[in-house]
């Protein structure tokens, strides 16, 4: 967990002013559109057919903003003296950070004002086909984090980048209305924000945000009689 949270395996490689500008100007470009559309997602009324375009557009905003600012990295952590590709324990980590919300939904669905806001978000996967609302939820997962553990992170200062891209996160996620959705997004920031600094990548981050996710598609709903 300490190589996976806490040592740096790799210096990021540096980048000119000029393309840090340039990516800069991109992901501020590609924030203003992703936090549109995830407001216009959630402003539609659970079930309507219209919510699947609006995320898989969101998700191709994600990754086109992500590509389109520069270059990206995979990351390495350092196992048994070797450097390798962050896999099985970032998938841990997304597991174990599953299993904390789990717990906490058990808490908050007897509190009526949280439990509706959970419900809230959990009916647009429950009113939808499964297989669909998986393949969704894999995708906005993957493509989340090619964007702000990936080119948000990078146009930021090293010293601050896992608060600053936590924060960002955290206001992308605001137009959805949704305070636990906010408060989700806030934990799960932090956790790979902290990843993507160890591994100078996004794999990790990846890999530990799609585990979670599918986590709380499967389970949650169980939680919350769903």
């Amino acid at each position: 967990m300490r190589r996976v949270f806490v040592e740096e395996a790799r210096p990021t490689p540096e980048t000119s002013p000029a393309a840090l500008r340039r990516r800069r100007v991109v992901v501020a470009a590609t924030l203003l559109i992703g936090a549109l559309l995830l407001g216009l997602s959630f402003a539609v009324e659970q079930g309507e057919a219209l919510f699947y375009p609006l995320t898989l557009g969101l998700a191709a905003t994600w990754v086109v903003g992500a590509f389109a600012s520069g270059p990206l990295h995979l990351g390495h952590i350092v196992f048994r003296d070797t450097l390798r590709r962050p896999v099985l324990t970032p998938i841990a980590v997304g597991l174990g950070l599953a299993a904390v919300f789990i717990v906490g939904g058990l808490v908050i669905r007897s509190v009526p004002a949280l439990a509706t806001l959970t419900q809230d978000v959990l009916g647009y996967a429950s009113d939808g086909v499964l297989a669909v609302v998986i393949a969704i939820t894999l995708l906005n997962g993957v493509a989340e984090e090619l964007f702000f553990r990936g080119a948000l992170y990078a146009a930021l200062p090293a010293r601050h980048a896992v608060a600053l891209s936590t924060i960002a996160y955290v206001l992308a996620t605001l137009p959805s209305g949704n305070l636990v959705l906010v408060f989700a997004a806030a934990v799960l920031g932090v956790v790979v924000g902290f990843e993507r600094r160890a591994s100078g990548g996004i794999l990790g981050p990846a890999l530990t945000h799609v585990t979670w996710s599918l986590a709380m598609l499967l389970v949650l709903p169980a939680v919350f009689g769903a």
